[in-house]
């Protein structure tokens, strides 16, 4: 549902405008010109604004157009011009409107239409901003480790073409600010960035989230929505966590990379984007298919260019650079003067196990910033696993159980009272990792699959294997 202001003044027109949209279940506010309308935008927002340009007053359509312009350019304008009169309407849009609407209307559909059309382009700039945002909170791919060397000089040389590009490595290990690196040195800089992440949005969803849908396709689609893919239209998609995507959507996902071309759920209008691919995963990708469990035709499809970042752990010239930066960006988030580590919490930073990489590195200078007294994080303070955490053969490839236990493993090593003395074997600490997750937030699971680092089905398959329900 939408905020919209109806602004003409002629009160058949509003009272119909108005019955039309209402039916679409949006909300609407209505001025007979523009200085009541001025006066309903000073005191709320509006999602969208159809306005007649004709009207009589000090201020008419054009004027009230170029105000809210300049005053709410989030919000979208449309303007309403009478018969003939299509050169108003392109002076309008020349102020920012976005599209014009000829008087009398044709139908409740399409002034309906073009309401949804606007609503879609303000999502779009929303997600684009969102991005733009997230971009800038990402910190840098390295600091300069050698170990980071081929992963620059491979996406430094995929990211100018087109080419498919499939990030494989640990969770936390940066494939995110991979993609948005491959963003921004490619041809498509201007266009948007889109992320879909596959495990945290319900199998139910997804293939509405990912191809949209029509009106009316199932409970709930009271309106036509777009797609991820269709936003990404000129752009990058960029499909994180690919191998928790089940079968069925795999089959779909594999015939749009083919032919970049699919049909909204409930629709039957065939759509064609431009749009550049981006997966990653922290999966055993090429167990998955050995396994049947990931599609082999999908995958070569995906691993065009396959990119493989390398843990934490393998690439300590870059620990305490990024330590530094996190921990100032936490500062600042927190509202606290810039704080300092100390001999011995720089030497723990360093010789740390990192299982969890980045995001793990981030949680626990977020932790030791809280619990700090006043601005000099010590040793103390850093609830760290030590290097003997990480089992012998935990490589830079990880299948869910490996970057489950990984989790699992670092949950036990930061409980105040430890694991077990006693022999325990890795399901054990697995087990007990996972329960202890799931109580400390209230069995949210969520929650609890961001603290142990691991995929939300992940975190399911291994709650029903431990018979944790």
């Amino acid at each position: 549902m939408a905020s919209i202001l109806i602004v003409d003044d002629e009160e058949g027109i509003r009272a119909f405008m108005a019955d039309a949209l209402a039916a679409d279940g949006h909300e609407t506010a209505q001025a007979g010109d523009a200085m009541e309308a001025l006066k309903l935008l000073h005191e709320r927002g509006f999602d969208v604004m159809l306005t007649d340009l004709r009207m009589p007053g000090a201020l008419d359509g054009m004027d009230l157009v170029r105000q809210v312009r300049a005053e709410q350019p989030e919000m979208e304008v449309i303007v309403l011009t009478a018969h003939g009169s299509v050169e108003s309407a392109v002076e309008g849009m020349k102020l920012g409107a976005l599209d014009y609407l000829q008087k009398p209307v044709s139908s409740p559909a399409q002034l309906r239409l073009l309401v949804a059309r606007a609503l879609e382009h303000r999502r779009l700039l929303a997600l684009q901003d969102q991005s733009r945002r997230e971009a800038h909170t990402l910190p840098p791919l390295t600091y300069g480790d050698p170990g980071m060397a081929p992963v620059v000089r491979a996406l430094d040389k995929v990211a100018p073409t087109n080419a498919t590009v499939l990030l494989l490595g640990e969770s936390g290990t940066g494939k995110e600010v991979a993609a948005r690196t491959l963003h921004r040195r490619s041809q498509r800089v201007d266009g948007p960035f889109v992320t879909v992440n596959c495990a945290a949005i319900t199998d139910t969803l997804m293939e509405s989230e990912i191809f949209g849908h029509e009106k009316g396709a199932f409970t709930g689609a009271t309106t036509s929505r777009r797609g991820r893919v269709e936003l990404a239209d000129g752009g990058t998609l960029f499909l994180d966590e690919i191998g928790e995507l089940k079968p069925g959507l795999q089959a779909k996902l594999l015939r749009v990379i083919q032919e970049q071309r699919f049909e909204r759920v409930g629709g039957t209008r065939t759509i064609e984007v431009d749009v550049r691919w981006i997966a990653a995963t922290n999966r055993d990708i090429d167990q998955m298919v050995r396994d049947g469990d990931f599609r082999e035709d999908l995958y070569h499809r995906l691993a065009v260019f396959p990119v493989r970042l390398p843990p934490l752990r393998e690439r300590r010239r870059d620990i305490m650079p990024l330590a530094e930066t996190l921990l100032a960006r936490i500062s600042a988030d927190l509202g606290r003067p810039p704080l300092r580590l100390d001999d011995e919490a720089r030497q723990r930073i360093v010789e740390g196990a990192w299982p969890g990489n980045v995001r793990e590195l981030a949680n626990t200078l977020e932790r030791a910033a809280i619990l700090a007294e006043g601005n000099t994080i010590h040793g103390r303070d850093l609830a760290i696993a030590p290097a003997g955490a990480v089992r012998a053969g935990h490589g830079s490839r990880a299948p869910a159980s490996d970057d489950a236990a990984a989790g699992a493993t670092r949950a036990a090593t930061e409980s105040p009272t430890g694991p077990d003395t006693g022999p325990q074997t890795m399901a054990d600490i697995e087990k007990d990792a996972i329960r202890r997750a799931l109580e400390e937030v209230d069995g949210n699971r969520r929650r609890a699959a961001e603290r142990l680092g691991i995929g939300e089905r992940t975190l399911y398959d291994k709650i029903r294997k431990y018979g944790l329900d």
